[in-house]
């Protein structure tokens, strides 16, 4: 039945009434969505409404077009699935449904309307938009509404965020959800893996990927598989024969078990649907191999969002807020992407066209156009993989001139993906015809045991040494904090005595300060004058000439779980606060972005410090907080300290406070996860991000083969430090790094990229401002 009355007066100046949608397949992450629109729309005094089960819920009308206030979506971000739902509509493909649809929008007064859903969904919301001049046109026609109610309504501004566990979209690296459920296929893979190496069984996994293979690739660099079928990248004509030859090899250097991914969509040159049967039977027959099909299904698409679809939801929805409150009548929809580490806004509909056209290329059998239609992180992820996955590859193969004997050593705190870097280091440098050496537990373990007998420090390695790291957690070949300056003359002496011609050195803040020693040094020692290369691996990411450090994002999953489980407890009790110590040294990174994924009510950094005045607004607005909680559900409160944010107030010290200050209206307690946070095994986004940075590193490093000392003395770009900042993955030359951003005294970079949103934390925390608190007792005024 049509809404009756009449729609309500537009807001006033530049606000907006924001509807906020899921639609299509769910994703992990969604809800992180909707609670950021809402609670930004609400922060930038607009209102929020939520539509219910997607385009149904718009056509339907009434009690599915939802007012939404601001503590309706507290605890939203560690809920799987949408809490707000999803349905098929088929009214809503009929310009009759679209005529409803638009009725009900008017009558609910919402002048913008963001969604969240695949490519489908969007291209239908991009055509409602492009019609809604000629809606409003018709329902006045009809008598439906009068002009007066649809002359506030004569635009129709929409944003795109794209919710697909497959990562099908064009124009992003990533889209909501793909991260969740490439962590459900590497643990169930991670599972199987055990199982096949104890009856040396060969496993055919199906995963999902109608379209898109980037599911099946990124777990086939993330699992260290054998084989990988994709819709973009059929294998050869004589595919059969080159899969047994490559896994017959792989069995014949000593590996004990199997695995072989194919996407659902998976077919051959001749698009003939390769299935996970056809493949069984040939590992079955050919190689009398005890094979096992496991289809994972929709497992896959289940569960709780992963730290990185936690904050990529939560800083896309801020953003498509943004995009609404800045856009004109004639600002094309825009779809809120991510391209390496930055969000950006993209035309949506070239996005759409973009992606539909790959479908278009795979059918047309032109697959060169379809793997370029990909963004380009999808080709460098192929070509890694290729290049790793077999060593023996002739035609990869560089002359014997551009041999040379890469040095690799880890130095700093153990982080997940080290090992995944050096198995892909190791065999890229196999394929290459480079000869990898390593450097067990570090410049300490490089200069006092060396020459052990009878084995030593420095050890060549073979690709069986390394074959199964992928999936390990903290460093196989050893790490610690030692310095090449603690000796400097046995550093360069050990290097001359085992002719190393380069070195590739994988850690954190240490490791960029032992290339730092290395290179000070190079007009004295001789040796030390061959091209190196840091790739930055620490929890607390806080290596300048990056924005991401490998094992971040490993240390966000575990302290995200953690904080889960601590909220769970503080919910069940409803009136309790947890304090909860982060560890990140000098940075706060850790603790500012576990908040934007756990939705933390304060988070006490290094970089803002503590004091009296601050905590006691945040007691009094936890009063405010609890006072309105009575009764309500999800109701624990969490507050992360970085370890190093004071000095005074301690983590106890603050639990104590709000203890004695609550009163016994409410509870505190504090908890710290300590080492837990430097994770157990690593996640999908490390171990994937460690195999492509660290085949770019030793790329660059071959680069400089026949090089000469005096040559490598001249070109400071010799030592550098690998790193993704904003839309680029860039080289940044060390002599530079440590003179113009590197602030030697806190260990961090002079210009920390996430510093601003420690802003969007506080906002959505609904955390006031010091400047509209009471100086003396903190309270809002």
């Amino acid at each position: 039945m049509p809404p009756t009355g009449a729609p309500p007066a537009p807001l006033p100046g530049k606000k907006r009434r924001i509807g906020v949608m899921t639609s299509g397949g769910d994703a992990p992450g969604m809800n992180g969505v909707v609670r950021a629109v809402v609670r930004m729309s609400i922060a930038q005094g607009c209102e929020a409404f939520g539509i219910y089960e997607g385009y149904e819920g718009l056509v339907r009308g009434g009690d599915f077009i939802k007012q939404m206030k601001w503590e309706d979506v507290r605890g939203w971000l560690s809920e799987g699935g949408t809490l707000i739902g999803t349905a098929r509509c088929k009214a809503f493909f009929e310009r009759e449904g679209r005529l409803v649809a638009a009725k009900n929008m008017v009558m609910a007064g919402i002048d913008a309307l963001i969604i969240c859903g695949g490519d489908g969904s969007l291209t239908g919301a991009d055509k409602f938009r492009s019609e809604w001049p000629g809606l409003l046109e018709e329902l006045v026609k009809k008598k439906e509404l009068n002009q007066k109610q649809v002359d506030p309504f004569k635009h129709l501004n929409i944003v795109g965020l794209v919710g697909s566990i497959d990562n099908d979209m064009s124009s992003t690296d990533a889209t909501i959800g793909c991260y969740s459920s490439l962590g459900r296929i590497c643990e169930a893979v991670d599972y199987i893996d055990a199982t096949a190496f104890s009856h040396q069984r060969a496993f055919v996994i199906e995963v999902m990927g109608r379209h898109c293979g980037w599911l099946a690739l990124m777990a086939g660099v993330s699992t260290g598989a054998d084989f990988v079928f994709l819709p973009e990248k059929p294998p050869s004509e004589n595919w059969e024969n080159e899969m047994c030859e490559i896994v017959g090899k792989h069995r014949k250097l000593g590996k004990r078990k199997t695995i072989v991914i194919v996407a659902e969509g998976a077919h051959d040159l001749s698009l003939q649907k390769i299935t996970p049967t056809r493949v069984k039977d040939l590992l079955s027959n050919e190689l009398k191999l005890d094979t096992r099909i496991t289809t994972l299904g929709h497992v896959q698409r289940g569960g709780t969002a992963c730290a990185y679809d936690r904050m990529l939801s939560t800083l896309q929805g801020v953003e498509a807020v943004a995009a609404v409150l800045e856009a004109t009548p004639t600002t094309p929809t825009p779809v809120i992407c991510i391209v390496e580490n930055k969000i950006v806004r993209k035309p949506l509909m070239d996005a759409v066209i973009a992606t539909q056209e790959v479908a278009k290329a795979i059918e047309a059998r032109d697959f060169t156009r379809a793997m370029a239609l990909r963004d380009a992180e999808f080709s460098e992820y192929h070509s890694a993989y290729m290049t790793t996955t077999a060593t023996d590859q002739p035609e990869l193969r560089l002359p014997k001139e551009k041999h040379m004997r890469i040095a690799i050593v880890h130095v700093g705190a153990p982080a997940g993906g080290m090992n995944a870097a050096t198995r892909a280091a190791v065999a890229y440098c196999l394929t290459r015809g480079h000869t990898p050496v390593a450097i067990h537990n570090g410049f300490s373990g490089l200069c006092r045991h060396h020459d052990d007998k009878p084995l030593g420090s420095v050890r060549e390695m073979s690709w069986l040494d390394v074959e199964g790291w992928t999936s390990k957690g903290g460093s196989e070949i050893g790490t610690n904090r030692a310095l090449p300056s603690d000796d400097i003359e046995k550093t360069a002496h050990c290097f001359e005595l085992y002719g190393f011609d380069a070195l590739f050195v994988i850690g954190g803040f240490e490791a960029f300060t032992a290339v730092a020693d290395m290179r000070k040094a190079r007009d004295r020692f001789p040796p030390l004058r061959i091209p190196m290369a840091v790739l930055p691996a620490t929890i607390s990411n806080n290596v300048p000439g990056t924005e991401y450090s490998v094992g971040s994002d490993t240390c966000l999953n575990a302290l995200v779980g953690y904080c889960d489980a601590i909220r769970q407890s503080a919910s069940a009790s409803r009136r309790r606060v947890f304090v909860v110590e982060t560890q990140g040294g000098k940075s706060g990174y850790i603790a500012t972005m576990a908040g934007l994924s756990v939705g933390a009510l304060a988070v006490y950094t290094p970089e803002e410090g503590i004091n009296i005045k601050m905590l006691a607004r945040d007691i009094e607005h936890l009063r405010a907080n609890f006072a309105q909680d009575k009764g309500q559900n999800r109701a624990g409160k969490l507050i992360l300290r970085n370890e190093t944010a004071s000095t005074t107030y301690t983590t106890e010290m603050i639990a104590n406070m709000i203890r004695d200050e609550a009163k016994g209206r409410f509870e505190s307690r504090f908890a710290v996860p300590g080492h837990v946070q430097q994770g157990g095994t690593p996640s999908p986004m490390d171990r994937v991000r460690a195999v492509r940075l660290a085949v770019k590193c030793i790329q660059w490093l071959e680069g400089f083969a026949g090089v000469s000392h005096d040559g490598i003395m001249k070109d400071k770009s010799s030592a550098s430090v690998i790193g993704i900042k904003g839309a680029s993955v860039v080289f940044g030359a060390m002599e530079d790094l440590e003179h113009q951003e590197t602030d030697w005294k806190d260990r961090r970079p002079t210009d920390e990229f996430w510093i601003g949103l420690k802003t969007t934390v506080d906002t959505l925390s609904g955390r006031p401002k010091a400047i509209d608190c009471c100086s003396e007792c903190g309270k809002a005024s």
